[in-house]
């Protein structure tokens, strides 16, 4: 696993602010626009963690969960969700389906920098 952090994430403006934040944080950063080249990058690359958009379009980012975590060589990435949407049957699901973390937009730049330095502080990872 490299020391990447991928997020994937249909929205321009706001996967700019995230891998802004998290660049400036001190992480390595890449990005993918949606679902089907989240899959491929996180297929190439073996992030350290996953940083991804729920509501995309072609491909959910549970459907992409879904598929990175059947493959072998993606299985064990980390995948926090991002979203607008906080309903509980959706936070459940994203959980059930291997998420490590939920993050509710909108979000402060900082918060979110912090809650992803502390996962992977959780999961064993380098922070910096």
């Amino acid at each position: 696993m490299s020391d990447v952090i991928l997020v994937v994430e249909d929205e321009r403006d706001i996967r700019e602010l995230i891998a802004f934040t998290l660049r400036f944080g001190g992480l390595n950063v890449e990005e993918a626009n949606d679902g089907e080249s989240g899959i491929a990058k996180a297929r190439a690359l073996q992030p350290r963690l996953i940083l991804m958009d729920v509501r995309m379009p072609r491909m959910t980012g549970f459907e992409a969960c879904e598929k990175l975590k059947a493959y072998p060589e993606t299985r064990d990435i980390p995948i926090v969700f991002l979203s607008a949407k906080g309903q509980a049957a959706e936070i459940q699901r994203g959980m059930e389906l291997g998420a490590v973390a939920y993050i509710l937009k909108p979000f402060a730049p900082d918060e979110l920098l912090q809650q992803v330095k502390d996962l992977l502080a959780k999961l064993g990872a380098p922070a910096e």
